[in-house]
């Protein structure tokens, strides 16, 4: 093998040309490779090159501080963003709600398989994934405004089955994170929260004719990394460059931890009991829709507190807790954490986690409860002037067995308390989230109902459910009036089930709800 080329991130950015398509790895504050993206943005702003990119990325990249995808937003330097999760970027969300560059949102396990297929010159990803979301052609194919026209996504038939057939490209340019790298260019990311997508994005780069960067943390002595450790191998690799220590921090601003990467693993103390609120509530209330031994993916928000009340409860040892970018087991981390966990029992690759989730492998799926429609529509992706994108929303929530939304009924203010186990609200939140119509279709309810998927809807007065006449009542809190805190905060009546119930009180009483006794 021959000698790795070692460069600087500013020779680095001089390989991007103008109308390149540019490929950047990272998961959320994890494993961006700062250096480079830092040298290309600078490089623009002194130069005006390189113009009109295409940026794809599967994860949303950086921290919402300047750091990731904002590099690129701004307005010249792209032309066009395929991308999976946008919130992480809202410079880049800004260009595109401003119609300044074409703006595509794809969902974010379906970019993790392009970049195979893109590497196996495959004539793009065929999926069921996406159907009747925002993403279907009839539903727009993830445009996400008007100057955004060419179509990426078509419906194809396959023995008499409805597909989605996401189209590939080449990719001129790919920038990568490491942990290692030895004289022949193989890279390790042992140091990082997981493998991410780094292989795929390689391979595709490399048969595609393009140039293959890497970031990493220090160059050793040639042959002498575990192989079995090598995530990309030294003929994938065009050049490295040797970021700062700040450039490789793990996750954005945050020390190294071995607890994230298997080196170690660190006691996990007893989880102080959380206050009893509105989130508390939500989350007892669906910790009693945890099956035994299930295998769990868990949103962030509301979701994030069934862990907490599980811990709480005694039946942390009832669930596996997931993570999209490839944990099994564990405790996962949010902030600028997220995406990692410690004391995994396993750490996949991004993909390969996908394939588990799209095939059907979870249990059930805890998300969060957004713009919801009569028909059984949620929206999380985007509100007006501010653009979220689906990430792995839409692979994780149309192929669990079971999926379980968990918010607040109401927001912008809402107020509760519990009195002798009965809910309270002291103030009325002054946005519905129950409402005609949504904005853009992150969950389909036709689709769930379609392939009989069971879909709760879990607030903190009341829990609808999916049924084929659509969003259905069928418990509601003791203590809350049916009609003044219930119907009149939903822009549409929904079905009222004939055996409508309470919710249990054990849920707004302060002591332990005793659900160990009942798994």
């Amino acid at each position: 093998m021959k000698k790795v080329n070692i460069i600087t991130a500013e020779e680095a950015a001089l390989k991007v040309q103008d109308g390149d398509t540019i490929a950047t790895g990272g998961f959320v504050s994890c494993a961006c490779p700062e250096a480079l993206s830092t040298a290309l943005e600078k490089r623009f702003l002194e130069t005006g090159h390189p113009q009109n990119l295409t940026l794809f990325f599967a994860a949303g990249q950086g921290h919402r501080d300047g750091t990731g995808g904002d590099h690129y937003g701004h307005e010249g330097m792209v032309k066009r963003v395929i991308g999976g999760h946008w919130d992480r970027a809202p410079k880049l969300g800004d260009l595109a709600l401003a119609n300044k560059i074409e703006a595509y949102n794809l969902p974010q396990g379906v970019i993790s398989h392009m970049y195979r297929d893109i590497a196996a010159h495959n004539i793009g990803t065929i999926t069921h994934v996406g159907l009747y979301t925002f993403a279907d052609p009839r539903n727009g194919g993830g445009k996400l405004n008007e100057c955004t026209k060419e179509d990426l996504v078509k419906i194809v038939n396959i023995d008499g089955e409805e597909r989605l057939l996401y189209k590939g490209f080449p990719i001129d340019v790919v920038f990568l994170r490491g942990s290692y790298c030895d004289e022949y260019g193989n890279c390790t990311v042992h140091r990082e929260i997981g493998p991410l997508d780094v292989t795929a994005m390689a391979q595709a780069c490399k048969n595609s004719g393009g140039k293959v960067i890497v970031q990493v943390e220090k160059i050793v002595q040639g042959g002498s990394l575990d192989p079995k450790l090598v995530a990309i191998p030294g003929i994938y690799v065009d050049s490295v460059v040797i970021g700062s220590d700040e450039d490789n921090m793990q996750c954005l601003g945050m020390p190294y931890d071995g607890a994230l990467t298997g080196e170690f693993r660190i006691p996990v103390d007893a989880i102080p009991p959380i206050p009893m609120d509105a989130k508390k509530i939500i989350a007892r209330r669906a910790a009693m829709e945890l099956p035994k031994d299930a295998i769990v993916n868990l949103g962030t928000g509301a979701p994030e507190k069934i862990a907490n009340v599980a811990a709480e409860e005694g039946i942390s040892d009832s669930m596996t807790l997931t993570v999209e970018a490839g944990s099994i087991a564990g405790v996962p981390y949010g902030g600028t954490q997220f995406g990692a966990a410690a004391n995994s029992m396993a750490i996949l690759p991004h993909n390969v986690q996908f394939d588990f989730y799209q095939g059907g492998g979870l249990d059930i799926a805890f998300l969060g409860l957004a713009e919801t429609a009569p028909n059984g529509d949620l929206n999380v992706s985007k509100f007006g002037t501010r653009l979220a994108g689906a990430g792995g929303f839409i692979d994780i929530t149309q192929n669990a067995k079971r999926v379980v939304y968990c918010g607040t009924m109401t927001a912008k203010g809402l107020k509760t308390e519990c009195k002798d186990g009965k809910l309270v609200i002291t103030q009325e939140g002054a946005k519905k989230k129950f409402v005609n119509q949504v904005e853009q279709i992150t969950f389909s309810g036709d689709y769930a109902n379609k392939v009989k998927q069971p879909v709760l809807y879990i607030t903190e007065r009341c829990v609808f459910e999916l049924r084929p006449e659509g969003v259905t009542l069928i418990e509601i809190a003791p203590g809350i009036d049916l009609q003044t805190q219930v119907l009149d905060q939903m822009e549409f009546k929904p079905q009222i089930a004939e055996d409508l119930k309470l919710m249990d009180e054990r849920i707004f009483r302060d002591e332990l709800m005793g659900l160990a006794d009942e798994k």
